[in-house]
């Protein structure tokens, strides 16, 4: 066998698939070829997304002790390279999945990484019948996890077959038990909105439930929708040892619980029926968004958690970093494992998004003239008033109609049937919000009045149409007005634009808002989102704190009272049931009319004072996890600078190549999209007439006027007739549809061409194939003399 001919297929199939079965592991349980890590970077430019195919992980083989349990990772490659010429790509997918094995091979043998380096050798050299069995490698493997004989059984409980987790969501679900293995009470893992943390929640229940490590788990939230989702979906297979508690009654029967904490707590000692439960009666308690509290000593979550203290607690959050006064970690320990927003955007598992900041002219600075009194006879207090005045303790009407209106070109510039959520100061401020978007939408808002609806915790109508509004399959409503109400627990697959005129200074509850448009739905072309802000909230993405790495920010000293800013008194919604808010009183007021503006403070409402845009940014997200602030056309000319030193540069590659499609696809992986371009542009120009403009600043020709230049020249003397007829024909073909669509030989099945004959009959006019090619180059020469 010639190795050196084979393909890196061939070599995965005669050679390295042949001597890992020969070691002893199963082809059908824990061998797996070709396995995708991650689906690849979503690149948006203009209005258009593409996946980076570049950076998708896949690792050429991963094996497994069992399914869930990777151990090794094995790159090919082929004869011609080196043995070890697949070990750093191993290295980073192992890193990946958190495995310590890495091996690469060209079909000649191994070269293995251990990381355990049990005798001290961390890479050796083996032949093709020296890979190691299965039973060392778990070996190797139980005792770099530190995880005792004892414990294994519990390690390698099953989890539930069906869906496949994501790389990530393994070594969650794996950190976790490991830890509860380990005897670690307080757990916290840290996952960004939109990753799956209900699902990894469930394997890691399920696993220790079937161990029996955990005989009886409760699953606390403090949103209705968060429950009912929870329950209805990924923890379906309990079912009938599943029940959820509501309505103050508990029944002991039951092995997992689900619970709103405000459903079991209150101020009277009556309404605290957790106490029903014996203190030992739960071995696990999962603190689902545990960010919202549960680490101030004196909120509702820490009551429970403090009745039930024998019980291992997990808290899940998107958002480790809390306030200077709280901070999960202090009470949960550092996470077992995080998995942020950057690195869901790289891995193509989260949507990126572009930023619009607008700024408007009153919210820079607005002084009322002197004695200005507003509509309800108030004169108004005479000072300057700012962006965070705005819908506190200062409405202008107007203001609203330019906010709704912005949203409204938003909406009819790409898609006006885009589900949109628009976070408003208050109930107030999202019911005159949606006024104003109806009034800026009459038609659409006619043909349904569910268009635009108002979804926060006093409305009931549009409470009830949340479930429509997540659903991808329901058209209606489509633009949501709401204060608190969806900032956690909604699952809008499908929301493309996300509008914030809310004041937000906790980057936990942004964090929290940008995740209502951080998922993916591609069945229905969602792959990226908008946020339009107008609020300036967007500043938080300078803070290094957004996604850095989580650190404890709050060391209270003994007996330090604590009252986190954004959990204060009254819940918002009183957790969206009106059981309460998370103090225990009924309702709460963060979600209600009056809360901006606070005890002694007066709220003026002017109608007649005129708003307007002052200035407007478009801003995307870099590969580094930053904002760029720059036009499409300032990125283009970098890339295209990048690639092309010179406008020489330039045409001597354009010239040469025999397609140039084989130039525009390079591009337009590098990020250039050309149909966005020429829609700026506003002309139909040819992509080089773009690269020429854009790049080299060179005055830009259309096609059709490219084509008639060619067409005055008579460059087509020397063919026949019935060739000549054919190339004006492709000229214009060209001029409509553009140089790729000539390129290609199906071109001549299209009228008019096909009526000079069948493809085989008209490249027989030109003396052949190669006498067409010849005739086509000559075609595209005079287009781009």
């Amino acid at each position: 066998m010639d190795k050196k001919a084979l393909s890196e297929r061939d070599i995965c199939s005669k050679c390295i698939s042949p001597a890992i079965v020969a070691a002893g592991w199963d082809l059908h349980t824990q061998l797996r070829e070709e396995v995708s890590l991650t689906h690849g970077r979503i690149i948006v430019r203009g209005k258009k997304a593409r996946r980076d195919e570049d950076t998708i992980a896949r690792a050429d083989y991963v094996l497994f002790f069992k399914p869930g349990l990777p151990l090794a990772v094995v790159e090919a490659k082929d004869n011609n390279h080196t043995m070890d010429a697949g070990m750093q790509q191993a290295l980073r997918y192992a890193e990946m999945l958190d495995v310590p094995f890495a091996f690469s091979s060209n079909g000649d043998g191994f070269i293995w990484h251990d990381r355990t380096a049990q005798d001290g050798i961390v890479e050796r050299i083996l032949s093709l019948g020296e890979f190691p069995a299965p039973a060392l490698l778990w070996q190797r493997y139980l005792a770099w996890k530190g995880i005792t004989p004892e414990a294994v059984p519990v390690y390698t409980q099953d989890y539930y077959p069906g869906k496949d987790a994501r790389y990530y969501q393994l070594n969650a679900v794996n950190r976790a038990v490991e830890a509860v293995t380990k005897g670690q009470s307080r757990i916290l893992l840290v996952m960004a909105t939109g990753t799956g943390k209900t699902f990894t929640a469930f394997q890691i229940i399920w696993r220790l439930w079937k161990a029996r490590a955990a005989k009886r788990i409760l699953f606390l939230a403090d949103r209705n929708i968060l429950v009912d989702q929870t329950k209805t979906n990924d923890f379906k297979p309990f079912a009938g040892a599943m029940t959820k508690i509501e309505n103050r009654t508990v029944e002991k029967s039951y092995e997992i619980y689900l619970s709103l904490y405000q459903a079991v707590t209150g101020t009277d000692e009556a309404q605290n029926i957790y106490r029903q439960f014996s203190p030992d009666f739960f071995d696990l308690i999962v603190i689902d968004e545990c960010h919202r509290g549960s680490a101030a000593e004196d909120s509702a979550w820490r009551e429970i958690l403090d009745y039930f203290s024998s019980a291992i607690h997990l808290g899940l959050t998107a958002t480790p970093k809390e306030t200077e006064e709280v901070s999960n970690i202090t009470y949960f320990g550092e996470p077992v494992y995080t998995y942020s927003l950057r690195q869901g955007i790289d891995d193509g598992f989260l949507a990126p998004y572009k930023v619009i900041r607008v700024d408007l002219d009153k919210d820079l600075g607005w002084r009322p003239p002197v004695g200005t009194v507003d509509k309800l006879g108030q004169v108004v207090e005479d000072r300057i008033y700012n962006q965070s005045d705005m819908n506190r303790t200062l409405v202008l009407t107007q203001r609203d109609e330019a906010v709704a209106a912005r949203i409204t070109e938003f909406l009819r510039a790409t898609d006006r049937m885009a589900k949109t959520i628009v976070f408003c100061e208050d109930i107030d401020h999202a019911a005159r919000m949606r006024q104003a978007l109806i009034n800026a939408n009459p038609d659409l808002a006619s043909a349904n009045p569910k268009y635009v609806m108002q979804i926060t915790g006093d409305n009931a109508e549009g409470k009830l149409e949340l479930d429509n509004f997540i659903n991808p399959r329901k058209p209606y409503p489509v633009i949501a007005t709401t204060s608190r109400l969806m900032t956690t627990g909604v699952d809008a697959k499908t929301c493309k634009l996300v509008v914030l005129d809310r004041t937000i200074k906790s980057m936990t509850e942004f964090k929290q808002i940008i995740g209502r448009g951080t998922r993916i739905d591609e069945e229905h072309d969602k792959l990226w989102f908008t946020i339009l802000d107008f609020k300036q909230a967007t500043a938080l993405f300078a803070d290094p704190a957004f996604d850095g790495d989580p650190v404890v920010v709050w060391d209270p000293a003994p007996d330090e009272p604590v009252l986190p800013p954004d959990e204060a008194p009254g819940d918002p919604l009183g957790g969206a049931d009106g059981t309460g808010g998370s103090n225990g009183t009924p309702g709460g007021s963060v979600d209600g009319p009056g809360e901006p503006t606070g005890p002694g403070r007066t709220r003026y409402v002017l109608d007649h004072v005129p708003v307007r845009i002052a200035h407007e940014q478009v801003q995307y997200l870099g590969p580094d996890g930053k904002l760029i602030t720059e036009s499409l056309r300032d990125f283009t000319r970098i890339q295209l600078n990048k690639r092309y030193a010179s406008l020489d540069g330039f045409l001597q590659a354009w010239n040469a190549a025999e397609r140039k499609e084989a130039i525009l696809a390079e591009l337009e992986k590098q990020g250039v999209l050309f149909e966005e371009l020429a829609e700026m542009a506003g002309k139909e120009l040819d992509p080089f007439d773009l690269i020429c403009h854009i790049a080299f600043d060179q005055p830009p020709l259309t096609r059709r006027e490219r084509a008639e230049r060619v067409k005055k020249r008579n460059v087509f003397g020397q063919y026949g007739d019935t060739a000549r007829r054919v190339l004006q024909a492709l000229l214009d073909k060209y001029a409509d549809a553009g140089i790729t669509n000539i390129e290609h030989i199906e071109v001549l099945k299209l009228a008019p061409l096909n009526e000079f004959g069948s493809p085989v009959e008209i490249i027989t006019a030109f003396g052949g194939k190669a006498n067409y090619q010849a005739a086509l180059q000559d075609l595209e020469r005079a287009l781009y003399q």
